[in-house]
């Protein structure tokens, strides 16, 4: 592809380049020489499943992919030890080595629903960071000073705080920047928040009298509040693996002003489509946008198969022909909250005793809904009615005989 496409295309959803020149005469370098630029991402197996803020890192690598480079998908499985500083307001926790082998096993698994597993080097940071001896890290540790260090915005917030900063969180840039020495990367491709860290990379590369790596800077993706950074323990993700209704769902409930956003950074359609779609028929480009993330992870047929289940539920309120979980129901009698996280359906007696005051929880029977309350007993759901908790949580209710 001609230079001037592939810049497009590589710029769309990016934040920064660092820099565009750079790229430009290494994109046209690989051209003449008829030879892929290594272009890398890391990921630290710090839990066990990827989501949708992750995406867009593997959206980009698949463009790289796409135009014929070489990507190098790393685990840092070395680096997950120390354990990343960047945003946070105390020190991490450290993983145990099984911890790190789960979580980098799933990794391998799940990162292969958007990238070429053919064209893809999966590679971990303990190849070379275990092969370091302490003189090489005081090599590279000389590179850096505190006082630069603290010019991290997390850093200074808790150095100024009075917070602890353990000697071995300032170690992390420095070996995500190894990394980039081990590899030769010529492209390093990360979110917004790892500028620091990958900025390191170039300097690292430069004293180890290599050319400078060009950094591909993403944005940090909102998760379902639209407030916060897309994370599973503030409980906004959408992940990958989860099951396609759930997802479809939660895509459906993102506030509409981040529909805009969700488009250019987690699908290829057009810019000017999604704009317009948006602005005249706002609900059927929500509809689209679940379709788009739901195929890729899954295929076509289910994308299209959750929307008709959407609209049934939602639109026509048709729920006789509904798809809904079967819940069954014994003869033994509890209140309907203590029933609910007895079931799993909420996580405590607490939250659902709150939903069932907030009128989340309704009962269907035909065309007739009824919203539930704290009075409500096992004894009220009725055979073959629809148990609705929630926007998006729905069971058909099965009486024992």
């Amino acid at each position: 592809m001609d230079v001037d496409d592939q810049i497009k295309r590589i710029k769309r959803g990016t934040v920064e380049i660092i820099s565009e020149k750079e790229l430009r005469s290494k994109l046209e370098l690989a051209k003449k020489e008829k030879r892929p630029l290594i272009v890398k991402m890391g990921f630290d197996p710090t839990a066990p499943d990827l989501h949708l803020g992750h995406i867009l890192g593997l959206q980009k690598l698949k463009d790289f992919q796409d135009l014929g480079h070489e990507v190098h998908f790393l685990i840092g499985d070395f680096t997950a030890r120390i354990g990343d500083p960047t945003g946070k307001s105390k020190t991490r926790p450290p993983l145990s080595e099984q911890e790190i082998k789960d979580n980098s096993k799933t990794y391998k698994d799940q990162v292969f629903k958007i990238l070429d597993r053919k064209k893809t080097k999966v590679r971990f940071n303990s190849e070379w960071c275990d092969k370091l001896l302490g003189s090489d890290m005081i090599k590279i540790a000389a590179q850096m000073n505190v006082a630069r260090m603290l010019e991290r915005e997390d850093f200074k917030k808790r150095y100024t705080s009075g917070q602890s900063i353990s000697i071995h969180e300032f170690l992390y840039p420095l070996m995500q920047g190894y990394d980039s020495v081990a590899m030769t990367a010529d492209i390093e491709v990360g979110g917004q928040d790892q500028k620091f860290n990958l900025l390191v990379g170039r300097d690292l590369q430069k004293y180890y009298g290599n050319d400078p790596q060009v950094l591909i800077l993403l944005p940090i993706l909102e998760g379902t509040d639209g407030v916060e950074k897309m994370s599973k323990s503030l409980g906004n993700a959408i992940g990958i693996t989860e099951d396609p209704k759930e997802m479809f769902g939660k895509i459906m409930s993102i506030p509409d002003a981040l529909m805009e956003k969700y488009f250019e950074y987690l699908t290829r359609i057009p810019d000017v489509d999604y704009r317009n779609m948006i602005h005249t028929h706002p609900r059927d480009a929500k509809i689209r946008l679940a379709k788009e993330i739901i195929t890729q992870f899954y295929d076509d047929k289910t994308a299209q198969a959750e929307e008709e289940q959407f609209i049934t539920q939602f639109s026509k309120k048709d729920f006789s022909k509904l798809d809904a979980e079967v819940l069954e129901v014994s003869n033994e009698e509890l209140p309907l909250f203590k029933a609910l996280a007895q079931w799993k359906i909420l996580p405590s007696s607490s939250e659902a005793r709150r939903q069932v005051s907030a009128k989340a929880v309704a009962l269907i029977v035909g065309e007739e809904t009824t919203k539930l309350n704290l009075d409500t007993t096992t004894n009220d759901l009725v055979d073959g009615a629809i148990l609705k908790v929630g926007k998006r949580k729905v069971f058909r209710i099965k009486r024992d005989r």
